[in-house]
């Protein structure tokens, strides 16, 4: 079986979306240098309050890959600095492909 594509939210803490941006950005490059990485995109939308949320969309070429994602020294320090910074832990989705486009 394939890798699910991942889509993870984040709700940044009023003031610090700034910072939780900064974040996700620096994972972006490392985390698509990774072998195995297919997608690694980040997004930005409003909750209709005007807060600013974050969805990353990853997808990897089996689940060995994500695991090793995991095990990096910058998804780590990610998870580290990241945390303080949210209204709730990441909220993570997996979903699995039934009928999409190959990329």
């Amino acid at each position: 079986m394939k890798a699910p594509l991942v889509v993870v939210r984040f709700t940044p803490k009023p003031g610090s979306h700034e910072q939780v941006e900064a974040i996700l950005r620096s994972m972006v490059a490392a985390t698509r240098a990774e072998p195995g990485n297919r997608r690694y995109d980040l997004f930005r939308s409003t909750d209709g309050s005007g807060a600013a949320l974050f969805n990353l969309v990853e997808h990897y070429a089996d689940e060995a890959a994500a695991a090793a994602h995991r095990e990096t020294a910058h998804y780590k320090q990610y998870r580290i600095d990241i945390m303080p910074l949210l209204v709730e832990p990441p909220q993570v989705q997996l979903l699995q492909a039934i009928d999409s486009k190959p990329y």
